[in-house]
């Protein structure tokens, strides 16, 4: 097939199009790099044109209140082009209990683009992922000092970008699931235990400080943010991913 990947050079993207193309599919990354803007709509139209499925891995550049406007008009315009190219299957890469969050500016933004693309006219199909592994580090920083991290006993459940990718790429290559797959990681922790962990992984001494007013998942209740059953459980393990990462 000939698969279109918006926002196919990035951490995901590029390895979207790896797995695709060792597949025998077709897939050719798309981003402001190569002349498509989804904000303009600049290049949108060749991009599709003679698609069979595009993938929209696009990012909001700031998480604040200016996501959902990123969303919804990059949406708009994707929606639009694939219906006029007759794009057969439209596939879109979020995330696992986006839409118990309202308090998370991000999480209602891209709750936007999931309603956007369910009530659009293109067969649809939406991955929800836990959080990614390689950005465990950037959580940590948000909230911490020279000696010690603050985090929130919110529960995550990580997963690896690489198991991530091979997901969205074999949805993509399938059947319109016109619903919702979850992918999380194979074990789920506190986040201010993840924290400890990451740490020590990398040979940093600071302490945690467990602190529910920290960070942006402070605002997370609970496990919301980890799967009810049902999901697909990746196989990489943090602990694992750690010890070839850090």
């Amino acid at each position: 097939m000939h698969i279109a990947v918006i926002g196919g050079t990035g951490l995901i993207g590029s390895q979207v199009v790896r797995d695709l193309d060792a597949a025998g599919h077709r897939a050719v990354p798309h981003s402001q790099s190569t002349g498509v803007d989804v904000i303009t709509g600049q290049g949108l139209d060749a991009a599709l044109t003679g698609a069979d499925v595009v993938v929209n891995l696009t990012n909001s550049p700031t998480f604040d209140d200016a996501s959902p406007g990123f969303f919804r008009t990059s949406m708009d315009n994707l929606v639009t082009a694939a219906r006029k190219a007759d794009v057969g299957h439209f596939v879109v890469l979020s995330i696992v209990g986006v839409d118990q969050v309202p308090e998370l500016d991000y999480y209602r933004a891209k709750t936007l683009q999931e309603d956007i693309l369910k009530a659009g006219p293109v067969p649809y199909s939406i991955v929800r992922a836990t959080q990614f592994m390689e950005f465990i580090p950037a959580v940590l920083s948000w909230t911490a000092d020279d000696d010690t991290v603050r985090l929130p006993r919110t529960r995550l459940q990580p997963v690896a970008a690489a198991d991530v990718a091979a997901t969205v790429a074999e949805v993509a290559a399938g059947t319109p699931l016109r619903g919702t797959l979850e992918l999380a990681g194979p074990d789920a922790y506190p986040l201010d235990e993840l924290g400890l962990i990451t740490l020590r992984a990398e040979g940093d001494s600071r302490s945690v400080t467990t602190d529910d007013t920290a960070g942006m998942f402070a605002a997370v209740n609970g496990d919301v943010l980890t799967p009810k059953g049902g999901a697909r459980i990746a196989p990489t393990r943090y602990t694992d991913w750690l010890a070839r990462h850090a």
